[in-house]
């Protein structure tokens, strides 16, 4: 992995659903601007194992590096994936994928952009979510859960998404948040990072959903103040499908999705290439 040269680029994008054919289209014609860009894909490439193989391994065909971080669709048990494998195993074989291909992923070293902007530590973080970004007043999991349900708005994750081993989802992200913070928090102090999450780490974000109730199922107090204590330069999430460039605390959050067509459809421009660094 040689240093970017001088006109290199970061970029980022996330929530492709391939399994849209307009969204395939999108991804086939992206391209980088430099035989020395790299991309950061921020999860929700697809559900199903076959297209997350075709999507990672066009885009390194592409790009000198790659880095990937599963979304929630990347994990689901879709009843015509060809795998059928849940929960950590099935998130271990896309990385035994993403190994062979030449992606990086969250099971990686971290990786370290010395081109233009840098140098960062790129970080991919694979952290999920516990149920706490709750409806103001609600103040337990199983009220919010309740209220979701009642309102008719419930993340396919909870018929999709298994934890196995772990007994329940924010078990699973229990665990996660104890591994990453210990490898972040073992990086070079120097070095500032790029944070690079399926989720917001921050709860502000989810604020202008449509549906409040369903931020429960896009993030975790326990990072919000990540973006500060391990340096980060940017953050770069998806999830939302809502991009657009907001500040927490001075730093910099990319929400990068393309999203669904009948979203992104509506909007003035096809979605592209988001530049994470050098600072546009």
């Amino acid at each position: 992995m040689g240093t970017p040269g001088e006109g290199a680029k970061l970029f980022a994008i996330s929530d492709l659903h391939v399994s849209y054919s307009e969204n395939r289209k999108l991804v086939e014609e992206l391209r980088p601007q430099s035989n020395d860009d790299w991309l950061l894909v921020a999860g929700d490439v697809g559900e199903k194992f076959d297209d997350i193989a075709w999507a990672l391994d066009t885009l390194r065909r592409r790009f000198a590096t790659v880095v990937w971080t599963p979304g929630n669709h990347e994990l689901w048990t879709h009843p015509r994936d060809t795998t059928g494998l849940r929960g950590e195993a099935r998130y271990l074989r896309i990385v035994e994928l993403c190994r062979a291909i030449g992606v990086l992923t969250p099971e990686d070293p971290y990786a370290v952009w010395r081109g233009p902007g840098g140098p960062a530590v790129v970080a991919p973080l694979f952290l999920l979510y516990d149920y706490t970004f709750r409806p103001d007043g609600v103040t337990t999991k199983e009220a919010a859960l309740a209220q979701a349900y009642e309102e008719g708005v419930v993340c396919t994750d909870e018929m999709l998404l298994h934890p196995d081993p772990y007994p329940t989802r924010d078990a699973w992200c229990r665990a996660r948040l104890a591994a990453t913070e210990q490898r972040l928090a073992a990086l070079d102090p120097e070095l500032p990072t790029v944070l690079v999450n399926h989720y917001p780490l921050v709860r502000e974000p989810t604020r202008i959903l449509r549906h409040p109730v369903f931020a429960q199922w896009c993030g975790t107090e326990r990072t919000a103040d990540w973006h500060l204590r391990f340096r980060a330069t940017v953050a770069v999430y998806g999830h939302l499908h809502i991009p657009r460039t907001t500040y927490h605390d001075g730093v910099r959050f990319e929400e990068v999705s393309v999203g669904y067509p009948r979203e992104w459809q509506k909007r003035p421009a096809a979605p592209t290439l988001r530049q994470i660094l050098p600072t546009p």
